[in-house]
């Protein structure tokens, strides 16, 4: 928090300065620039594939391709506009109040969807290994909608609260961000007033959201071990686990770096450090996700390889 000063005057625009000490930028900009392709091209193929399979129409892809529209949105959030701030476009680096705001609860909103997505998929994969005989009616497609429905609705109101006691504080210089998007740490180390309580309730919402949805997924896997336990075939148990393998993948690195991100009291912390910490879950990840998918999954590899081959008939 800055000391307040009745000279200053009220901040309506900010300036993030990203990884000016870097100084091989242009070689960041083409790395972050073909990772963000990347991704949206590996997101973009699992939607058509499954939109396009007949094969896939089942609710753990259903799930699969909200996912990837997560990661899409997740993205596009923070890379477009970090991408200009790194080739000197005009205004490429500032950002306005409202908009700094506004990126914030978007990518607040991504990424606590993803949280109870992540908790939903794992539901899916309980049921269709512990109880596969009722699969199909506690997994039914009314209750898929419902569960992704309201998956995208609750992360929409987690933000709200957060965002709400963010405007209500006042920033009166300096408007320098030392971060590549505007992330709730940065933006309370630059309030010159009290964030006690923004702080008290940015950690219990992002506690309520990550222990909610994990203890869902711990529950769900803990229940998946006990049934791959008592299977007594190996080659059927490690059939059972090869389903649910690549989403555990997700789940471990997704969680591990949210955990140790914004469960945290302190705003004073490293801030290079946690600039890496935000690119590996805010752009690694997400173009991780779609190749541990499509890699471990034969049914998902099956039907990408149709899918390209279907085109190159049709052009030829």
């Amino acid at each position: 928090m800055q000391p307040y000063s009745q000279n200053w005057t009220h901040v309506t625009e900010f300036v993030m300065v990203g990884f000016a000490g870097v100084h091989e930028t242009h070689l960041l900009f083409t790395l972050f620039l073909v990772m963000y392709l990347f991704t949206l091209v590996e997101n973009l193929a699992i939607i058509l594939a499954v939109g396009l399979d007949h094969q896939l129409w089942r609710p753990m892809y259903f799930f699969l391709t909200h996912l990837s529209c997560l990661e899409i949105g997740y993205t596009s959030v923070t890379v477009p506009k970090m991408l200009a701030g790194f080739i000197g476009v005009d205004g490429g680096k500032n950002i306005s109040y409202v908009g700094c705001l506004s990126q914030l609860f978007i990518f607040t909103f991504f990424g606590a969807t993803e949280c109870f997505l992540l908790a939903a998929m794992a539901y899916d994969r309980y049921v269709a290994i512990c109880m596969p005989l009722r699969y199909g009616a506690l997994v039914s497609w009314g209750i898929c909608i419902r569960l992704a429905g309201a998956c995208w609705m609750v992360g929409f109101l987690i933000p709200v609260l957060p965002i709400y006691l963010m405007s209500q504080l006042t920033f009166c210089g300096p408007n320098v961000i030392d971060h590549f998007f505007c992330d709730a740490s940065p933006l309370l180390a630059l309030s010159c007033s009290d964030v006690t309580l923004k702080e008290t309730v940015d950690f219990l919402v992002s506690l309520a959201v990550l222990l909610t949805s994990s203890a869902v997924i711990s529950v769900s896997y803990g229940n998946i071990v006990w049934t791959l336990l008592h299977i007594r075939s190996v080659a059927e148990r490690r059939k059972a686990f090869s389903t649910c393998a690549a989403h555990l993948t997700v789940v471990s690195l997704f969680y591990g770096t949210l955990f140790f991100m914004y469960v945290r009291t302190k705003v004073a912390s490293s801030i290079n450090f946690n600039k890496v910490v935000s690119v590996f879950y805010s752009i690694v990840t997400p173009m991780l996700n779609p190749l541990i998918y499509s890699l471990r999954n034969k049914e998902v590899k099956g039907a990408l390889s149709r899918a390209v081959s279907l085109k190159s008939w049709k052009g030829q």
